[in-house]
């Protein structure tokens, strides 16, 4: 036991391990587990067919549908974008190229509401793109999609670009050596480095859309059953003041969430096993 207590103290890398993990865990407990918490605690004063009746309504499941489905779908979207704009990012110099770099972070800084009322306008009937598209965009499903993509795309691009930037480049050279074409090289040398890196982006993307609020509710129409978000359901629960309902739907999208992201994360864990075994 004292050899062991030598043993942790020796590895420590850094000094006052334990009050920085106390107050780490402080942090954590204060600003995340007390107020989900208090959305379990809040859900358990239901009985079990309050609750059932509160998740699994008409109305509640089609924002189910239309919230993963669209948030799912962006994130794809966004891994498959995000790759090609990471990778011209760093692999080639052309004109105004530190203007579009900065241009991907715009997501982040500017105001949802703002990017929703933006995205509203540009894609209306009447609208600098809209006018030309066959199709209706705004006030529709695809206009979810259309805003969540929006949103997501920095996840992806700053997420793979770090490491991108790292590849070494002799790695490629070797392959081209070896007689592997472009596309054998990007496939079996490049990807597999980049791809744990490209799940953590599609998973921040994903988690990211799930939540989204302020910049979707313009351009959705929220027409219950057609284009309604399960996060504008919850806050017109909270405006009826059913917050006993409204905990119940957040708590399902939190345990669904937590599923599919730990699914997620095991995929990039494995990725990355399988990337050190190579």
């Amino acid at each position: 036991m004292i050899l062991s207590r030598t043993l942790l103290k020796r590895h420590s890398v850094l000094p006052g391990f334990d009050l920085a993990l106390g107050f780490a865990l402080l942090y954590l407990s204060l600003i995340v587990l007390l107020p989900l918490s208090a959305a379990f605690l809040k859900t358990f004063t239901m009985t079990w067919a309050a609750f059932w009746d509160a998740v699994s309504s008409p109305r509640v499941v089609a924002s189910y549908r239309l919230t993963f489905g669209a948030s799912f779908a962006a994130a794809l979207l966004n891994a498959f974008f995000g790759l090609i704009v990471a990778w011209v990012l760093v692999r080639y110099e052309f004109p105004f190229k530190r203007l579009i770099d900065a241009l991907v972070d715009l997501p982040f800084a500017l105001p949802t509401a703002v990017a929703g009322i933006a995205l509203t306008a540009i894609y209306a009937e009447n609208g600098w793109i809209g006018q030309f598209l066959p199709f209706k965009v705004s006030f529709t499903p695809l206009g979810v999609f259309v805003a969540l993509v929006f949103i997501g795309v920095p996840f992806v691009v700053r997420t793979v670009q770090p490491v991108l930037e790292d590849v070494n480049r002799e790695l490629e050279e070797a392959a081209a050596t070896l007689g592997a074409s472009r596309w054998q090289t990007f496939t079996k040398v490049i990807l597999p480095i980049v791809l744990p890196a490209l799940l953590t982006g599609f998973a921040l993307a994903f988690a990211r859309a799930l939540g989204e609020y302020g910049s979707v509710i313009f351009i959705a129409g929220n027409m219950p059953m057609i284009s309604e978000i399960t996060p504008l359901l919850i806050i017109t629960k909270l405006e009826q003041y059913d917050y006993a309902g409204a905990t119940a739907i957040a708590v399902v999208m939190l345990v669904t969430s937590f599923a599919l992201l730990l699914l997620i994360n095991s995929l990039q864990t494995w990725a990355r096993k399988r990337q050190g075994g190579v």
